[in-house]
């Protein structure tokens, strides 16, 4: 609460018979120019104004900003609430469970350590799509997910109890960021502070990076790592620069036939090209207001794809409607209206601010598009996706050492490089795959494989694997949603059906969207092409695909096809989805049924047919795709509030499994040193009160050199756990049998099997070890490890053990945008343990670079324009990094001298290199962290 009130700000707003504190933004000169997303930022500080963190001059520099000046002034954002889920929310109890030992060591209270703001958390990422096809696939899914999460579960039902203003959201619920929308968000909070009812914006930061999702309904917040989530808990504000601001101008209206999955594809492709890394994004216009909320949602939730902080939307009627359909009662409803008018928050068209840099979009331009297949920015119209394909495939797939035609024995084959011909009526030879500008030639030889049942057909490069409608991003929106079922029911009705090799599965965001789908009977159209419902939960958008259908898995790894998979997910990045599938696209729901009927990328909808019908004519995706009319009148007729009120009425209570959880109790975790899932955290470990003065880096040496868009899913463990892996064989050592290995998001409580998968991604490409494989570029976690003779391949985690034995620091070095992704506190706690004190880059995405400092690794930047291979470096040499120790005086360089000399290891004739490195520690507050060793240590002492 302030206790500060330099402005006059503190008024009284009364909405029917309740009067509230508020903070009027409009008591500060300048207010009237200043975008949607700032003036929430004004009122934050205007509200937690103490003259130490919060100051009037940094009140008044907000009230001035300049649009078009470069960030330079750091403010201290306190937000309303903190949402997490539960890979990376188990690594934020934990660590407070620890903490509460070590306050009790440094002689503190450990009844201290509890979140100070309200902390929610939905368990939505530990299931996995194991069973599907089959009417009982979640039942049995749910089933498998408390076998293997039980202790977790335990861990977590104990700080439900342990910790106050803690809410979990159990298993089997909904996805984080749809159950946020439709429930957890109040758009307009109020809260009694120091006995004083108080109405404020809702504002959060969640420890995944489509916390974004939420700026749709009008609601400041975004990703963070779960260490500054931590600290938010704990009352520490979130450091931050005041961030420039791109207004996007939406004019016109969606066309028939296009998705707002089409419009966050194109979005995302425009912002990423544009460059909105470390800003905010907002939507103005004329036509804001003919944005769907749900269209919204869609579009905030891919913020963290196009970059951006956040990506906001004003309040306005809409924001009001979906509010009421969604259960929310009267009041809460009157107080966001009441609220947003009188605080200048409400949306009007004809009052355009100040911005950093404008850009514009007409809704009637968009075209049906998807996106990949490695990245959400790089979408691919869809009437140029075949082609585009063709192009792409060279990249994946491993050239044919034959150029033999492959004969189809079985008339009941059909290839999937051959889609849209029905059994029996087959070409006797595949359709060839153009793999370059010359003459086709066939990528690889089309593999036969047979079901159980005895169906057979050929598998190529191309064969859609693996078709997913999934992802709170999509399932959160009615329309795209109902449209899938629409295009199912069609579809069936035509006699058409999901390919056999197709692996088709649903996780619905909330069980909302299961309601509607029964009142509307297309749940039964979905699951006519094998689309049932295998549980509520990310599932397939974070990897948590299950196996691919048998037959189909074998075929690929012992023919190394490339083949693909279609998910109406966010993200896409490389050996994410599945080990088994190089290639992965986004789409929208409908598209990704579509594709289960095409059976391959290797399609043109517009020409290829998907089958025949009954009569033998043949069926195209534009006979079978439903209209706007036809969708619009089944949202109308199968959705209503009363679902919402009934579905969230006991959203904290759980199933029996969960209530019937063995639950220890106490305000001090008892550890289970033999369990694999949640282990005591170790970064208090011989920690004391005075701080250990910043040293230089000497004598380090280099654990990896990495290219560009190194994302966090290439550092983070993420996935299932590969045998003969760090990880596979410490979980061995300790007993657990290699099928219930689990995945690396479900042992996030367990820094033993983290540490081992970081930088372990099996698409990881450290250049390091080109130079002992004769120059060939190898995949997966392995470095050359220079405490051995010759420096021999190594795996990272094992080298680096070597290394820390040794007493040696280490270094990595990287591209351009390194660590975008997802806010994984894991890519940074992992690096950190690994003994990497510094990494050095070309670029850093926002995130992950706060997040290295919270675990007091320093992120610098190469000279502009250079990178590692320009200044000529290799990694063998080695690294020693002189100026950090200005951080003990108070001072904060700009830059340092890196001084790289050649070693044993380094070819005849190399020459050591020097340059200064920028410094990217970017804040104050991110100086104390660093100088503190990390922000969780910052925080102790200042509790302590």
């Amino acid at each position: 609460m302030s206790t500060v009130n330099s402005f006059g700000a503190k008024s009284t707003l009364t909405v029917g018979s309740t009067d509230y504190e508020i903070f009027r933004v409009d008591s500060v000169e300048g207010y009237q120019k200043l975008p949607f997303s700032l003036k929430v930022l004004l009122e934050n500080l205007l509200r937690t104004e103490d003259g130490a963190n919060v100051t009037k001059e940094q009140i008044q520099a907000l009230g001035s900003w300049d649009p078009a000046a470069e960030p330079d002034t750091e403010i201290q954002f306190t937000p309303a609430r903190v949402v997490m889920q539960d890979f990376t929310g188990v690594p934020c109890i934990v660590d407070l469970a620890t903490m509460r030992e070590a306050v009790t060591a440094l002689g503190g209270d450990p009844n201290k350590i509890n979140p100070l703001s309200p902390a929610e958390m939905v368990i939505d990422h530990s299931v996995i799509a194991d069973l599907f096809g089959r009417p009982d696939a979640i039942e049995r899914n749910v089933e498998i997910e408390y076998e293997r999460n039980g202790e977790r579960y335990q861990f977590l039902r104990w700080g439900q109890t342990a910790f106050d203003d803690f809410k979990v959201v159990p298993p089997g619920t909904g996805i984080v960021h749809q159950v946020n929308i439709e429930h957890l968000a109040k758009v307009i909070y109020d809260r009694t502070n120091g006995g004083v009812l108080q109405a404020y914006p809702d504002t959060c930061v969640g420890t995944d990076s489509h916390t974004t999702m939420v700026n749709g309904l009008g609601v400041l917040g975004w990703g963070v790592g779960g260490i500054e989530a931590e600290a938010a808990m704990l009352g520490q504000p979130v450091s931050m620069l005041i961030p420039r601001v791109v207004g996007f101008k939406l004019t016109g209206e969606i066309p028939a036939g296009v998705t707002a999955t089409d419009v966050v594809l194109t979005i995302t492709e425009m912002l990423r090209k544009h460059g909105v890394v470390g800003k905010f994004v907002e939507f103005y216009g004329a036509g804001v207001g003919s944005v769907p909320l749900a269209n919204r949602a869609t579009i905030g939730n891919m913020s963290p794809e196009f970059g951006s902080t956040a990506a906001m939307f004003p309040i306005d009627d809409v924001t009001l409607d979906y509010l009421r359909l969604t259960g929310r009662d009267e009041q809460a409803v009157a107080l966001v209206e009441a609220y947003a008018k009188q605080q200048h928050l409400w949306h009007d068209a004809d009052s355009e601010p100040s911005y950093s840099e404008y850009m514009e979009l007409d809704l009637s331009t968009v075209v049906p598009s998807i996106a990949g297949p490695k990245r959400p920015q790089d979408r691919i119209l869809l009437s140029e996706s075949k082609a585009q394909f063709e192009k792409d495939i060279v990249n994946y797939a491993t050239p044919s050492t034959s150029d033999d035609i492959v004969d189809l024995e079985s008339k009941h084959s059909f290839p999937a490089s051959d889609p849209g011909t029905a059994p029996g009526d087959e070409e006797t030879t595949t359709r060839p795959v153009h793999i370059n500008s010359g003459a086709p030639a066939h990528a690889s030889n089309p593999v036969h494989v047979q079901t159980p049942d005895g169906l057979d057909y050929m598998l190529d490069n191309g064969a859609v694997t693996l078709a997913a409608i999934t992802s709170c991003t999509n399932t959160s929106n009615p329309s795209v949603m109902l449209a899938a079922g629409l295009l199912a029911r069609n579809a069936l009705a035509k006699g058409l059906k999901q390919k056999p090799w197709v692996k088709t599965t649903l996780g619905p965001g909330s069980k909302v969207v299961t309601d509607y789908y029964e009142k509307s009977g297309l749940d039964k159209s979905l699951e006519g092409l094998g689309f049932y419902t295998v549980g509520y939960g990310c599932t397939i958008c974070i990897g948590n695909s299950g196996p691919l259908i048998e037959e189909v898995s074998a075929a690929i790894n012992e023919n190394d096809l490339a083949v693909t998979a279609v998910l109406s997910g966010n993200r896409n990045f490389e050996g994410r989805i599945s080990p088994d599938v190089k290639m992965n696209y986004l789409a929208s729901p409908p598209l990704v049924v579509a594709y289960a009927l095409a059976g391959s990328m290797h399609f043109d909808f517009e020409t290829d047919a998907l089958g025949q019908d009954a009569d033998g004519n043949d069926v195209f995706l534009k006979d079978i795709w439903p209209s706007p009319d036809e969708v619009q009148e089944v949202i109308d007729t199968s959705i209503s509030r009363e679902q919402f009120i009934k579905q969230y009425a006991t959203v904290f209570e759980g199933d029996d499994r969960w209530k019937n959880l063995p639950t220890p109790d106490g305000a001090i975790f008892e550890w289970d040193d033999a369990s694999t899932y949640v282990r005591k955290a170790p970064y208090f470990d011989g920690m004391k009160m005075e701080l250990t003065p910043v040293k230089d880096i000497t004598g380090a040496r280099v654990l990896a050199t990495l290219g560009d868009s190194v994302t966090t899913d290439h550092i983070s463990p993420a996935g299932n756990i590969k045998a003969g892996t760090p990880a596979a064989q410490y979980l061995t050592d300790h007993g657990v049998a290699q099928k219930d290995f689990n995945s690396y998001g479900s042992r996030r409580g367990n820094h033993e099997v983290m540490i081992r998968g970081t930088f372990a991604n099996i698409r990881l490409k450290n250049q390091l070890v080109r130079a002992v494989n004769d120059g060939v570029e190898v995949e997966g976690g392995f470095t050359r490890d220079f405490t051995q003779e010759g420096g021999p391949q190594s795996y990272i985690f094992d080298a680096s053990q070597n290394y820390q034995a040794e007493g040696t620091p280490l270094v990595v070095f990287g591209g351009k945008e390194y660590g975008s992704g997802s806010s994984r506190d894991w890519a940074a706690k992992g690096t950190s343990l690994l003994g990497v004190k510094a990494v050095i880059t070309e670029s850093f995405e926002r995130i992950h670079r706060s997040n290295l400092i919270g675990m007091g690794v320093v992120p610098l930047q190469f000279p502009a324009g250079s990178s590692w291979a320009s200044l000529g470096l290799d990694g063998t040499e080695i690294v020693s990094i002189e100026g950090l120790e200005k951080l003990n005086e108070g001072v904060t360089p700009k830059t340092v001298t890196v001084t790289a000399a050649p070693s044993e290891f380094s070819p005849d004739g190399k020459e050591t290199v020097t340059f200064e490195a920028t410094v990217r520690i970017d804040t104050p507050g991110e100086a104390d962290y660093y100088r503190n060793g990390g922000i969780l240590q910052y925080v102790l002492r200042s509790l302590v």
